[in-house]
């Protein structure tokens, strides 16, 4: 019988086993701080060339770095989520999980609690390195970066839950989405340009996904030191119904799982 109860103990105890899981292996420590830390490295010494040669980015020092770390935000968000399920199912530990009284809904906020620590953990190394290599602060943004962080991390959280759905239908056969589906969206974020780039019927397209608002809004930041209140709100609010839909899929797909016994058949 499912606990009638949400409960912060449950939610808790599976936020300690992650963290233990994470914090007894210094491998993976390590490669969630290298690609974000190389990445801006990469983009921060084509940032350092484009000064020389463009305009457009000399308005700006620092536009691709900021582009890229919080590209990276929600990137590691999605893989944070995505890596916890995929570390539960290729154990095959959801059918033990969920004999005990832990609801759904627990797992998946311990989940996204481990996704924040782990996203945290790969970025701000990064961050801090881009001052005294590349004299560029992203902090410099001040609490726009806040609103463009929360946003970015959501974001990467409903995708997971989308990948984790697809895996709990299709079994561990679908779990290279956990790696490729957010890159679907990057061509239509706007990362590292305007909107206007885009051709008028994408540019629709792209509007009614989160992360082009909020780049939209980082760029306005820094070129024209507003905060764009409409990209925020518009941004929040497709966060809100991505992540309702999200949810309602996710526990669709587990109770037909859990109907089907596939929990138990999770595995490599």
């Amino acid at each position: 019988m499912p606990p009638s109860e949400f409960s912060f103990g449950r939610i808790g105890a599976m936020i300690l086993r992650y963290w233990y899981l994470l914090r007894g292996s210094w491998p993976r420590i390590l490669e969630l701080a290298y690609w974000p830390t190389m990445q801006m490295i990469l983009w921060g010494f084509i940032t350092l060339h484009f000064l020389s040669q463009s305009a457009w980015v000399a308005q700006a020092a620092g536009v691709l770095i900021s582009a890229v770390l919080l590209w990276d935000v929600l990137f590691r968000g999605q893989l944070g989520l995505s890596l916890s399920f995929l570390e539960e199912a290729w154990s095959r530990n959801l059918g033990q999980l969920f004999v005990s009284p832990l609801r759904p809904s627990e797992w998946v906020v311990a989940m996204m609690t481990m996704s924040l620590i782990r996203t945290l953990i790969g970025i701000i190394p990064a961050a801090l390195l881009a001052l005294p290599l590349f004299g560029y602060s992203v902090f410099g943004i001040g609490l726009p970066l806040v609103a463009f962080f929360i946003n970015l991390i959501v974001c990467g959280w409903w995708i997971a839950l989308i990948v984790v759905s697809l895996i709990l239908r299709l079994g561990l056969g679908a779990e290279s989405m956990a790696w490729l589906i957010v890159f679907l969206l990057a061509p239509i974020s706007c990362i590292y340009y305007p909107l206007e780039v885009l051709p008028a019927p994408v540019q629709w397209l792209a509007l009614s996904l989160p992360p082009a608002h909020v780049f939209e809004g980082m760029r306005a930041v820094l070129f024209e030191e507003t905060f764009l209140v409409r990209h925020f709100f518009a941004a929040v609010g497709l966060n809100g119904l991505f992540m309702t839909i999200s949810g309602l899929i996710f526990m669709w797909a587990f109770n037909d799982a859990r109907r089907r016994g596939a929990l138990l058949q999770q595995g490599e």
